[in-house]
């Protein structure tokens, strides 16, 4: 059996894509977090990093862009030594 890998993230307000519309824009739920928290992640659910979101899958064909705490430089460095 694969060995799931993760990563502790710390991560604060998203976006959850829930798929599009009639009219093919993306149907958006806004989550504002009053702080961030510590998260783990497995890392195969992270699909991109920008310098402000972490993209990630979820349950039911959807995706979450997450804010996250950390510098990029730091989550990239973490995830290619995996």
């Amino acid at each position: 059996m694969e060995e799931i890998k993760f990563i502790e993230l710390t991560l604060g307000s998203h976006q959850i894509i829930h798929g599009y519309d009639e009219n093919n824009k993306e149907i958006i739920e806004e989550v504002t977090a009053e702080s961030f928290s510590k998260k783990v992640v497995a890392i195969s659910r992270i699909k991109s990093i920008s310098e402000k979101y972490i993209l990630t899958n979820y349950v039911g064909g959807r995706w979450i862009y997450w804010e996250y705490k950390e510098d990029f430089e730091t989550i990239k460095s973490k995830l290619l030594k995996e």
